[in-house]
Formats: C-alpha cells, sequence, structure tokens
C-alpha cells in the first residue's frame, strides 16, 4: 500500500502575506512524514516528524511560532497516539520545549503516565535528554506585535467602556 500523508496548518484565516509561507510549509511537513515512511518508518514516526517540522516552521502556531496567552507565556501541549495499539501520550502546559510532540512521544513509551503537565512534563524532558529552549526562541515577533496590539486594544475597550458619556 502506497503511503499517505495529510497535514494541515490550523483553522485560522490565513492572511494574504502568510499565506505561501504556511502552504509551502504544509508541503514540506507533509513531504517529511511521507519519506520517513517511504524509509520503511512507521506512521507513527511520520506523525512525529511531520508535526516537528510544523513545530520547527515560526509560520505556524507550534513550537517556534508559540502563541502567548493571556498572561503573555508560552504553553505549548501536544498529543501523539498510536492506532496500532491505542497507546497514548500527551503534555500540555510545557514552556521552553520546541518540540513537545516528541516530549508527547516519551511520555506514551517510556512512562506507565498518559499525561504529563507543565513542570512535571519539563521534569521529565530533562530526565530523558530533551533539551529545554530559551522560551524567548520560541516567540516570533509576529506574535509579539499581535500581542501588544491585542493588549493594546483590550486597554482601549475597557477605557471607551469605562469612559463617561
Amino acid at each position: 500500500m502506497k503511503p499517505v500523508i495529510v497535514v494541515h496548518g490550523g483553522a485560522c484565516a490565513i492572511p494574504d502575506d502568510m499565506a505561501k509561507a504556511s502552504v509551502d510549509g504544509v508541503k514540506s511537513t507533509a513531504t517529511a512524514g511521507f519519506l520517513a515512511m517511504k524509509r520503511g518508518g512507521s506512521a507513527l514516526d511520520a506523525v512525529e516528524l511531520s508535526v516537528r517540522a510544523l513545530e520547527d516552521n515560526p509560520t505556524f502556531d507550534a513550537g517556534h511560532g508559540a502563541v502567548l496567552n493571556t498572561n503573555g507565556e508560552v504553553e505549548l501541549d501536544s498529543i501523539i497516539m498510536d492506532g496500532r495499539t491505542l497507546a497514548a501520550g500527551a503534555v500540555s502546559s510545557v514552556k521552553n520545549i520546541s518540540n513537545p510532540v516528541s516530549l508527547a512521544h516519551a511520555v506514551m513509551e517510556k512512562t506507565d503516565h498518559i499525561m504529563l503537565t507543565d513542570r512535571g512534563a519539563n521534569m521529565f524532558a530533562e530526565s530523558v535528554g530533551i533539551p529545554a529552549v530559551p522560551t524567548n526562541t520560541l516567540v516570533t515577533e509576529c506574535e509579539r506585535t499581535e500581542r501588544e496590539k491585542a493588549k493594546n486594544y483590550a486597554v482601549e475597550v475597557k477605557e471607551l467602556f469605562n469612559s463617561q458619556w
């Protein structure tokens, strides 16, 4: 059977100035997974490599390209599942791991847990040799700008509604 891989780069309205980078990114991500399967890797290997490619591409809201939470912090989540065995691994609220999908895979393969979160996930990452990165390297300049716009918008709306008419 010929391997097939399908990847999507998110569910938002992609701005025109990001359309080419988004399409190119999805194509390269799908290619990474397809080549893994073509070389004899498992579907699980293909999924992990595909998601890692998304996480490594700042065009997408994953890994390098993280969207900041309401407190202006990075919190990344990932889950991976083996369709043959239904084994799963997940992480949530990790702040300085560039490829949370690989950490989720390690949770599935190396623990009795299904999900680790926040500091526990980071402690586990360190114990299995998944490197931490400076959190600021996961945030793009575009995201910093969007965050400032959102913050200013919230302030402006509050001022508008709290002002005397």
